[in-house]
């Protein structure tokens, strides 16, 4: 006998995507529909590089680390070669660290460390003012500290710095 076909109503966007509507806590985790959120950010907003690093900054600053992520997937989405692996490695870090403040100490390891390797090409000649070693080091040590531990990271200890200063 068939299963029963199912009538759930799927979140859409205005263009008729689906995309969970529901509301977020500041680690991006879905809550109830109803419940008061973190304002998400929009998607496919045009940033120039630098646009995108100091908004990325500003929310890992936050405590957003699922937010920065999301803007700095937009610039991996919008980017060009040879930066798109620089773009994608960075919101891998910051993927990473909200799976570490989240307690999926495994897996922001992991993501930490796909991260590092993907913005390693850029580390000579790093470019946007992007600390690239200093982060490649963060992300090293992070997920080093990560192996083997459960607990949640802290992130006003562990929001790493994208440019230079």
């Amino acid at each position: 006998m068939a299963a029963p076909a199912t009538t759930s109503v799927r979140d859409r966007d205005p263009d008729g995507r689906a995309r969970n509507a529901r509301p977020r806590d500041g680690l991006g985790r879905p809550l109830p529909y109803g419940v008061p959120g973190v304002e998400r950010q929009p998607e496919g907003v045009p940033r120039t590089p630098a646009e995108s690093l100091v908004e990325a900054q500003r929310l890992l600053d936050a405590g957003m680390p699922f937010h920065a992520h999301e803007v700095l997937e937009d610039a991996w989405k919008t980017s060009d070669a040879p930066e798109r692996e620089l773009w994608r490695g960075l919101a891998q870090l910051a993927v990473g660290l909200t799976h570490a403040a989240r307690g999926n100490t495994t897996g922001g390891a992991s993501l930490l460390r796909r991260g590092a390797k993907n913005i390693a090409e850029f580390r000579e000649s790093p470019p946007h003012g992007i600390d690239v070693a200093g982060l490649r080091d963060w992300a090293e040590a992070l997920a080093t500290t990560l192996d083997g531990t459960r607990s949640e990271v802290d992130l006003a200890r562990n929001t790493p710095r994208l440019v230079t200063r």
